[in-house]
């Protein structure tokens, strides 16, 4: 068996509990300017996995560089062909979403899609407490009565059996657009695109991180190639796809998908087209989330996105579709602003669900995975506590709404840890009769379930994955890319790591460990940030933030007993720049005593 590596500076044990090594290379500067053999940036791709003889490649991620040949995707050309005769024919077509952001931004791709093809299409978004995750077969056959002939589900339907046998006998063709795990027997659909069916090639196999609205891209790409060679732009111009890049970028980095390969390069090249505020609503909503500049990755996720979701979580569904598709600034403006207040809605309700889902943890303990349930939360949370108390607790998590449907069922959302695919594990439920319904992908599930299967749903979640968990737990560590005296951390480096990006799932962003320092000030900002002014040996100071961590057992050491004593500080890197002129501080992932 292969030693493990050495801890960095020797810290086995963090204030987090962590041990601290390289994720790659050792890039240790913390003694002066250093010299490196590769530059930084060829540093934080090889550490990512990228092969030295394909680092230009994805030193600038393009699509002329990672596009697939969309015809590589199971059914991509018979939906190609069929959603290419809707067009030619005038058929009516609706578009079927899910209601998160991956759902929206699908459905507002294809939608804009066809509209610049001279084709209106119309839209369905479910409520998410009324009719639940997924196209629902009463849905769909009143969609084909009211004249659709066409209908395109995206970020849903790869698991709809029941809905889509029924839309089959009403005589309407559904083309499934999906991303989330499929079973052996898919159901019946006029063409079921999705990377992760189990009968995929090996070529489309590898690209199942895409989300939906990256798999609704590349049947735009194979649409308009349809068209084209049928002579349909003989007359007319053909649509720029490039423009649609900035909700592929949305739709990809709110819903977590892994940012390596295309979903990089998508999200890199849909931030330039962001910038361009082509796009009415998108435009209307950065302004909403009061950003004075282009939005950087990490703003699609925790600014824009949530503000998406909020309509589908706690408000109108349609919202998020009715944003990105609207041509009209002041009715752009008008949702934008809605959806800002619903997800201050959404806040409140989600903290009172959180204490609640919270004060359960401790009778679970013994868990590998928390099911967490209870009556009165409301569904529109769940997901987003359970991720929040996944990343508190190092467990994969299900937060279920006891009595959220008719029948008194439960609704459940789930969010689970590098390492244990908490999807496959819901669908082994859902097979094994512990569920009504469920599915999902490796990062996070969903599910339906009756109120006397959580007992026996819990005891088999931990017998099934409790080998996973703990070898994922064991081989949690602090990975660390670069190491600075205080003095390094500065505006010119932030940019130089940040254009390593754009950084996410499966691409994580730069942690820098900068030391040894010694806290000068410690306070709590904001409901629970601890703030950190620190000064090095150089001389040199500068500010840490550690988010949501007030409570924490580090928050709590780096507020009172870490007083006087020296620290390795470890985080991000990123620019401050409230003050007169930009300034480097560091946003807090751990941290550990240098003596």
């Amino acid at each position: 068996m292969a030693s493990r590596p050495a801890s960095v500076f020797g810290i086995d044990r963090s204030l987090s509990g962590k041990s601290w090594r390289w994720r790659g290379g050792n890039m240790d500067l913390s003694d002066g300017p250093g010299s490196l053999e590769d530059d930084i940036v060829t540093q934080l791709l090889l550490s990512r996995g990228v092969a030295r003889e394909d680092l230009e490649r994805h030193r600038t991620p393009s699509l002329r560089a990672f596009l697939p040949d969309p015809s590589a995707f199971r059914d991509m050309d018979v939906a190609a062909e069929r959603l290419a005769q809707a067009v030619m024919t005038n058929e009516t077509v609706t578009i079927y979403g899910d209601y998160d952001v991956d759902g929206a931004t699908s459905a507002a791709l294809l939608i804009l899609l066809l509209r610049h093809l001279g084709h209106e299409a119309g839209y369905y978004i479910p409520d998410r407490l009324l009719e639940g995750y997924g196209p629902s077969g009463e849905a769909l056959v009143r969609i084909a009565k009211e004249g659709s002939s066409l209908i395109v589900t995206v970020d849903c339907g790869a698991m709809a059996h029941e809905a889509l046998d029924m839309a089959n006998e009403a005589g309407v063709d559904v083309v499934v657009v999906d991303h989330h795990k499929c079973a052996p027997e898919l159901p019946r659909a006029a063409a079921l695109v999705n990377p992760n069916r189990l009968d995929e090639s090996e070529l489309a196999a590898s690209h199942g991180h895409l989300a939906a609205v990256g798999v609704a891209f590349l049947l735009a790409v194979a649409t308009v190639r349809v068209l084209r060679q049928r002579g349909f732009f003989e007359s007319r111009r053909e649509p720029d796809l490039f423009a649609l890049l900035d909700l592929v970028a949305l739709g990809t980095v709110a819903d977590v998908a892994a940012l390596h390969g295309l979903n990089r390069a998508l999200v890199a090249q849909g931030l330039k087209v962001m910038a361009k505020r082509g796009n009415t609503g998108m435009s209307a909503l950065i302004d909403a989330s009061r950003l004075n500049r282009a939005p950087v990755c990490s703003d699609l996720g925790f600014a824009l996105g949530p503000r998406i979701n909020a309509g589908g979580r706690v408000g109108e569904s349609t919202l998020g579709v009715r944003l990105l598709t609207t041509t009209d600034p002041e009715e752009a403006r008008e949702i934008a602003a809605q959806l800002s207040r619903l997800n201050d809605e959404r806040r409140a309700i989600e903290q009172a669900v959180q204490e609640a889902a919270e004060a359960q943890i401790e009778s679970q303990h013994n868990r590998a995975v928390l099911v967490l349930a209870g009556a009165g939360w409301h569904p529109g949370v769940i997901g987003i506590v359970a991720g929040r108390i996944k990343e508190k607790t190092g467990k994969p998590t299900l937060v279920i709404a006891l009595d959220a449907d008719e029948a008194g069922n439960g609704k459940g959302s789930g969010r689970s840890i590098t390492g244990v695919d908490l999807g496959a594990a819901i669908i082994a439920a859902r097979e094994a009769g512990l569920l009504i319904a469920g599915g999902g992908h490796a990062m996070a599930a969903g599910l339906t379930i009756a109120p006397d299967k959580l007992d026996a749903l819990s005891e088999w979640l931990d017998s099934r994955l409790a080998a996973d968990v703990s070898r994922a737990s064991m081989n949690q560590s602090m990975l660390l890319d670069l190491a600075l005296a205080p003095g390094g951390l500065t505006p010119a480096l932030v940019e130089t790591l940040e254009s390593a990006g754009p950084f996410g799932m499966g691409w994580p962003g730069p942690r820098v460990a900068v030391g040894p320092v010694r806290i000068v000030k410690a306070d709590v900002v904001g409901a629970d940030h601890v703030r950190l002014i620190v000064g090095g040996q150089d001389g040199s100071r500068f500010k840490a933030m550690a988010f949501r961590s007030a409570e924490t057992e580090m928050g709590q050491t780096l507020l009172h007993a870490a007083q006087g004593r020296r620290l390795w500080l470890a985080g991000r890197a990123k620019i401050d720049d409230w003050g007169s002129r930009p300034a480097a501080e560091l946003h807090l992932d751990d941290a550990a005593f240098a003596d």
